[in-house]
C-alpha cells in the first residue's frame, strides 16, 4: 500500500521516518565511503541490543509523542547479514514503541553475494516489504574495478530469489563512471536491469572528490596518485543520458537525480529525504533529524562499531555531532535535496518559511529560465534535464 502523495510531485508525502544502519560486511569496497566495518565475525545479538538500546535513549529526550512512522529503512554495511529473527526483533521493537503508518514501507539492502532464497523468505516474514540490492553492474571489468565479490550471474540469482520469496517491490542500485568502463557497457548493464521488471533502479555516478566523501576511501587515493582515472566529464554525462533513455523506454519514470520507478514505486523513505521530512536514526556512523526541545537538531553517531557500543552500553547517546540547525541552513538543505527532485520545489515558499529574501533569487531564476535550465511551473521552480547536469552549481547560485 503507497503512502500519502503530495499531489504536487507525485511523491510520498511522508513526514517521518526510522533508519537503522547495520555496519558490518564481509569486506570493504574501495569506493565505500559508508560507515562499514569488514568483520570476520559479525557480533549481532550484542549490536542488536545495543541498537535497541538506542531506542530507549532517543525516546527519553523525546518532548513529544512521535509521529506515525511512513518508512522503516535497514541500511549498511550489508544488512543481509543480519540474521532474520534478529530483524524480526528489531522491527517489533519498533512497532511496539513507535505508532506505524498503514502500509509503512520497510526496506533492507541487500548484498546479491549474501543472501538466498530462504534467507529473503524469512525477512519477508519478519515484516520487510521492500529489498534494495547493490547489484552496481553486471559487467565483470566494473565489478572488479568496483572491488564487488559477486558477479553478474549471482546478481540475477538473487533477484530470482527476491520474486520467489514474494518480493513485488525490488530497487536495484547501479554505478556508472567506473574507470576503465564505456558507454557501451552502461547501456548494456541498464538495458539487463530494465529488462528484469525491477520496480525501482538507480544510477549514481562515482564521487571520489574530497568534498563529498565522509572519509578518503582507497579508491579516491588511487585517483589522486594517477594510479586510476575516471572517464571524462562529457562522457559521464553520456552515460547518465542513456541509462534515463533505457528506463524511460522500459516503463521506468526519472523522478530524481539518479532514481528511476514504476508508477507508484518511488522510494518513500528516499523521498522523505529529498522533502524535508525528520527521521529517527540509529546504529554505528547514523545520521538523524529530529525537531527537539532546543529545536529542529540533526546528529550523527560514532562511525567506530566499539566507541558505539561502548558508549550505548555505558546509557549514553553514542553521539559524534550534535548541532541545532538554523533557518538558513535548513533553508540551504530544502533547496538542494528539492531540486533533485523533477518536480523540482516551491521556492517562494521556502524563502518565507525560512525567513530568507527572494530579490537577488528572483534574479537568478529569471537567468536559470532564460538559459534553460530551470523551468517554473505551478509556483514551483524545477530543473530542465540540462540543468540535471549541473544541479551543484545551480544549487549554489540559488543559496
Amino acid at each position: 500500500m503507497a503512502g500519502p502523495v503530495d499531489p504536487r510531485t507525485g511523491l510520498s508525502a511522508a513526514r517521518f521516518g526510522v533508519y537503522v544502519h547495520f555496519p558490518f560486511c564481509l569486506s570493504k569496497c574501495p569506493y565505500c565511503d559508508f560507515a562499514s566495518i569488514a568483520a570476520k565475525t559479525v557480533p549481532e545479538v550484542r549490536y542488536t541490543d545495543a541498537v535497541l538500546r538506542e531506542l530507549e535513549l532517543r525516546l527519553a529526550v523525546w518532548p513529544s509523542v512521535p509521529p506515525p512512522v511512513d518508512s522503516i529503512f535497514i541500511g549498511g554495511g550489508t544488512p543481509s547479514l543480519w540474521s532474520p529473527p534478529l530483524v524480526a526483533r528489531l522491527l517489533e521493537r519498533l512497532a511496539s514503541r513507535l505508532s506505524l503508518a498503514q502500509g509503512v514501507e520497510v526496506t533492507l539492502e541487500a548484498n546479491p553475494g549474501a543472501a538466498d532464497l530462504e534467507r529473503f523468505a524469512a525477512y519477508r516474514a519478519a515484516g520487510v516489504t521492500r529489498l534494495s540490492m547493490g547489484v552496481q553492474s553486471f559487467t565483470p571489468s566494473t565489478l572488479a574495478a568496483l572491488g564487488r565479490a559477486h558477479d553478474g550471474p549471482t546478481a540475477l540469482r538473487a533477484f530470482a530469489a527476491a520474486r520467489a520469496a514474494g518480493f513485488d517491490n525490488v530497487s536495484m542500485d547501479f554505478i556508472y563512471g567506473v574507470h576503465g568502463q564505456t558507454v557501451a557497457q552502461v547501456e548494456a548493464d541498464a538495458t539487463q536491469a530494465a529488462a528484469l521488471g525491477a520496480e525501482h533502479l538507480s544510477a549514481y555516478a562515482l564521487t571520489l572528490d574530497r568534498e563529498s566523501l565522509a572519509e578518503e576511501v582507497p579508491l579516491a587515493r588511487q585517483l589522486r596518485r594517477g594510479e586510476v582515472s575516471l572517464p571524462v566529464d562529457d562522457e559521464v554525462v553520456r552515460m547518465q543520458r542513456v541509462v534515463r533513455e533505457v528506463y524511460a523506454a522500459s516503463g521506468l519514470e526519472r523522478y530524481e537525480v539518479s532514481n528511476y520507478a514504476r508508477p507508484g514505486r518511488h522510494s518513500r523513505h528516499n523521498s522523505l529525504y529529498w522533502t524535508g521530512g525528520d527521521y529517527l536514526a540509529l546504529g554505528v556512523g547514523a545520521t538523524g533529524t529530529l525537531p527537539l526541545a532546543e529545536g529542529r537538531v540533526r546528529w550523527s553517531n560514532h562511525r567506530s562499531a566499539e566507541q558505539y557500543l561502548a558508549q550505548v552500553e555505558a546509557g549514553a547517546l553514542p553521539q559524534a555531532t550534535h548541532e541545532v540547525l538554523t533557518p538558513l541552513e535548513q533553508f540551504e538543505e530544502r533547496v538542494a535535496m528539492g531540486l533533485r527532485l523533477v518536480s523540482g520545489v516551491d521556492l517562494w515558499a521556502l524563502c518565507r518559511d525560512f525567513a530568507q529574501p527572494t530579490a537577488e533569487r528572483e534574479k537568478t531564476v529569471a537567468m536559470l529560465v532564460e538559459h534553460g535550465l530551470a523551468r517554473e511551473l505551478d509556483g514551483r521552480l524545477a530543473l530542465t534535464e540540462a540543468g540535471f547536469d549541473v544541479h551543484s552549481a545551480v544549487s549554489a547560485r540559488l543559496m
